[in-house]
């Protein structure tokens, strides 16, 4: 579990592919403190730590199905992917609840500056079964782009914008994101679970 709250943006330093599986290994500055086993969240997207190097890098592998679903199938060496680990259920929720499970991806399609911040406008596919399971957003809720926790304005049918502040954009990818640029995309998981109910009601 995570709240959104990305803790810095890591280069990728090494990219391994091995049949249908991608190994990517990362180096932050906490890598020394991480475990085998222990789950980060990379782009929004959670997978496991499976290697810890001497050199104060870690790797994890990306199945089909999770490059199929998120951008972690674009990242090459260099690439920043912003990290996040599982939370401690002992403080303060500064986000909102992440699972770590990206729903589908999104397009950037706009940019506009305003007074020292920035809009960023992102589109994704939809359909009424997308919809039907709660994958669409409302206006002020929340909603996870490449794993940050954001608040969404201009609600559509199937795009949203959401606003950067000038912090955000310096410690996230949100700095490397130009329209066109592919990002992983986490609904509210509350907004799922209450139309799960509203459809077997």
């Amino acid at each position: 579990m995570f709240s959104g709250i990305v803790e810095e943006a890591a280069p990728v330093v090494k990219v391994v592919r091995d049949g249908g599986n991608v190994h990517l290994t990362l180096k932050p500055t906490f890598a020394t403190e991480l475990k085998i086993d222990q789950s980060v969240a990379h782009n929004g997207v959670c997978l496991t730590v499976v290697g810890l190097h001497d050199d104060g890098t870690y790797t994890v592998t990306a199945i089909d199905e999770t490059l199929r679903r998120s951008n972690l199938g674009d990242l090459t060496e260099g690439s920043r992917v912003n990290l996040e680990r599982c939370m401690i259920i002992n403080g303060r929720l500064d986000g909102h609840i992440v699972q770590g499970h990206v729903d589908c991806t999104a397009v950037c399609t706009d940019i506009e500056e305003v007074d020292g911040s920035r809009y960023f406008k992102f589109e994704y596919e939809v359909s009424p079964e997308l919809v039907k399971k709660g994958y669409v957003t409302v206006e002020k809720g929340s909603v996870t782009v490449n794993g940050v926790s954001l608040t969404v304005c201009d609600s559509e049918l199937n795009s949203f914008r959401v606003a950067i502040i000038p912090y955000t954009f310096e410690h996230t990818n949100f700095a490397d994101i130009r329209p066109g640029t592919r990002v992983n995309i986490e609904f509210d998981i509350i907004g799922k679970y209450i139309a799960r109910i509203s459809e077997l009601s």
